[in-house]
């Protein structure tokens, strides 16, 4: 036999010991796997509620039935027919199996799950913390989703099904801590060098009282700053039950609550804060066993377990990473090149999000939302509340660790002190709150709580401990509300809608402050620098479509503004002003082309010029595109106007920067509102049977062909 066979022969005996062994992988991987559910079951299981669903001329769902049960289960299973993908996402996110689909781009998420121990607190509280009302009302979601699912097997991912109502509730508990910044803290431990997070892309709530306008009714700017699409992107619908749960307004995937907008009595609308609500402590371990870590003087074992991520590589293939997950009496523990460091956030172990959400969707008076907010289960977000009554309202909630007095929390903390370890929250009664204020308005755009309403009535920080780690920044929208709302004694109803599509930089800005720093440069004979100058000097600091500043502008003003955001070293302005004019002339030829050939909003064939730009009031965020341009992707997206009348009486509008169907772009609802959403339009929230009748396109129940 010659060498080649042999080497054939040889090579053919390896590949089919590879296959074999990958075989056997798989079959291993396939037979640990929990059977499938019969989706007969789940459909039937489903056909026990009972949902009415009807879609008006937007698209927007309007869910009815007996029960808040029947009410979620139409709800989800209407949301599922828009967005199931993002459902799905979602879920296997909050479970620690996104890697199952996603691959190694998933398993970060998944070890953050178990990291956070979300499954633990869930299985040891979710019986105990939860009332039989919200259970019901989380399962009857759950069902939706598994109903929708066993409909469609060729959307759903293997061993997805079923959801449970466990699993809705997780994710509140995995997400809340996210939105007062638990990510950016773990980025700086893990990637120090690298600055902080992105600045926030913010959002808006305003409230004016009857007092405030000129007309004598009050007002809700409902304005949440979201990417476009994702786990939370926004999704319009008005739900109506039998037990008194009547709402509308915006719903996150797997969310079965509303989580702003109004119900038949009061409305709110949420904005990010950043309250400085996590830890870090820096733990000494024991050179002679690195699982020990020194607890006031004494060697202690970390609490260790096993991070099991099943990690998707191709086809059937899966993997399972195993990476361990420490905890200290601190908390979560994380390992880097630098030091081991122990966390302790807000809402560690909590499980009760999803019930204060309910509670709130349901409350009717002042007195009823205020108690829902007192359940201090939600770690994080400011409200900016309006009601029927002509009550307005702003808190800076925040889940505020009774720390002890004295210490500078706002570095990295010793971890050999257990002094230093707080085991509670301050009551609901110290968090910074503002009430029917003499000015006659409260607003919120991600900026301090010190300047929320006219400075009569404006909080002090001496009243505040500064343990309590209240911000104290403000944001180009936040001057803009003071120089518009606030400085207008009678908002019309008009005045109200032309403040939140404002598109102007305020000249306290940081946007203004670098156009002063480069106006401020000495051109030294370079022609382009003096036209940028000259272009510069005659802008009005408007984000308008047809403005020709607007591209340089903020080329020039985003890298430095970051830096101070980040407190980094900012960049040379000179420097950036021509990399600025050099970019512009690559992608355009010049250095002035108009807004709107640069700011676009893209959907499916629809491709439009959009005012604003980013911490505008008429907020947008662009993503720059092969051969120029900005596609917007966050910012501004649903929007609500809420008006109650001098006589209490309820109207809203409502506008959606794309539609209600979220995935299918063969639908007319899949960008039907942007062109509503560019020209800074709204269309009629379809509250009340009433203002349905006549804009019903289609009418049916979960499951029945429509």
């Amino acid at each position: 036999m010659g060498w080649g066979k042999r080497i054939a022969i040889g090579a053919g005996a390896v590949v089919a010991v590879i296959v074999i062994a990958l075989a056997g992988v798989i079959a291993a991987d396939q037979l640990s796997q929990p059977p499938a559910p019969d989706p007969k079951a789940l459909i039937a299981r489903g056909e026990t509620y009972h949902a009415h669903i009807r879609r008006d001329d937007f698209g927007v769902p309007h869910i009815t039935g007996p029960t808040d049960a029947d009410v979620a289960y139409g709800l989800a299973y209407a949301h599922a027919e828009d967005d199931f993908a993002t459902i799905q996402d979602v879920a296997l996110a909050t479970r620690g199996t996104l890697a199952t689909e996603q691959g190694a781009k998933g398993a970060v998420t998944d070890y953050l799950v178990r990291l956070m121990k979300v499954w633990p607190a869930v299985n040891t509280r979710y019986e105990r913390d939860l009332p039989d009302d919200l259970k019901r009302v989380l399962t009857a979601y759950a069902d939706g989703i598994n109903a929708w699912g066993a409909r469609h097997p060729d959307k759903v991912v293997p061993g997805f099904l079923p959801v449970t109502g466990r699993d809705i509730a997780a994710g509140f508990v995995f997400k809340t801590p996210f939105f007062y910044g638990l990510d950016g803290t773990l980025k700086k431990l893990t990637a120090p060098t690298h600055g902080g997070p992105m600045p926030p892309l913010g959002s808006n709530g305003v409230a004016v009282a009857a007092s405030r306008s000129s007309d004598g009714a009050t007002r809700l700017l409902v304005n949440s700053h979201q990417p476009y699409t994702g786990p939370v992107a926004w999704y319009e619908a008005v739900l109506e039950s039998g037990e008194g749960w009547h709402v509308a307004g915006g719903f996150f995937p797997g969310s079965p609550f509303m989580l702003h907008g109004h119900n038949a009595h009061l409305g709110w609308a949420n904005t990010v804060n950043d309250p400085d609500l996590t830890d870090v402590y820096k733990l000494t371990l024991n050179p002679q066993n690195p699982n020990q870590y020194r607890l006031d003087g004494a060697w202690r074992d970390f609490e260790k377990s096993d991070a099991a991520i099943r990690v998707k590589i191709w086809g059937p293939l899966f993997w399972t990473v195993h990476k361990a997950v420490l905890w200290s009496a601190q908390g979560p523990v994380m390992q880097t090149d630098h030091g081991t460091y122990a966390l302790r956030y807000a809402g560690m172990g909590e499980v009760r999000q999803a019930l204060q959400y309910y509670r709130l969707d349901k409350a009717r008076t002042l007195a009823e939302w205020r108690a829902a907010m007192a359940l201090q289960a939600l770690p994080s977000i400011n409200y900016i509340y309006a009601d029927e009554a002509g009550n307005i309202g702003y808190v800076y909630n925040g889940l505020f660790p009774d720390r002890k007095a004295g210490i500078d929390w706002t570095g990295v903390l010793p971890g050999d002190r257990s002094d230093l370890i707080w085991t509670r929250y301050l009551p609901f009664d110290r968090t910074p709150q503002i009430w029917n204020p003499k000015s006659g308005y409260v607003f919120n755009s991600n900026n301090t709580p010190f300047a929320a309403t006219g400075p009569e009535d404006a909080l002090k920080p001496a009243d505040f401990p500064a343990s309590m780690g209240i911000q104290t920044n403000m944001t180009n929208r936040a001057y803009r509300a003071q120089e518009t709302f606030g400085a207008d004694a009678k908002i019309s109803a008009e005045a109200f809608r032309r403040y939140k599509f404002d598109i102007a930089y305020s000249p306290r800005s940081d946007v203004a402050k670098v156009i002063d720093m480069v106006l401020a440069l000495d051109p030294k004979g370079d022609a382009d620098i003096a036209a940028a100058q000259r272009l510069l000097r005659g802008w009005d600091r408007r984000m308008a479509v047809g403005e020709r500043a607007p591209a340089l502008a903020l080329d020039v003003t985003t890298p430095i503004a970051k830096a101070w955001a980040d407190k980094t070293p900012a960049p040379d302005t000179r420097a950036t002003l021509v990399k600025a004019i050099t970019d512009l002339k690559t992608r355009y030829h010049r250095i002035d082309p108009r807004w709107g050939e640069v700011n676009r909003i893209i959907r499916g064939k629809v491709n439009l010029a959009i005012d604003g730009g980013p911490d505008t009031f008429r907020a947008v965020y662009g993503e720059p595109q092969e051969g120029g341009g900005l596609k917007a992707v966050a910012g501004d997206t649903y929007i609500m106007f809420v008006t109650w009348d001098r006589a209490g009486r309820l109207d809203s509008e409502s506008v959606h920067q794309f539609g209600s169907a979220t995935l299918d772009a063969t639908s007319k609802h899949y960008a039907d509102q942007t062109p509503l959403f560019v020209a800074m339009g709204t269309k009629p929230v379809r509250f009340t049977e009433a203002q349905l009748k006549g804009h019903v396109e289609a009418d049916y129940v979960p499951g029945q062909a429509h």
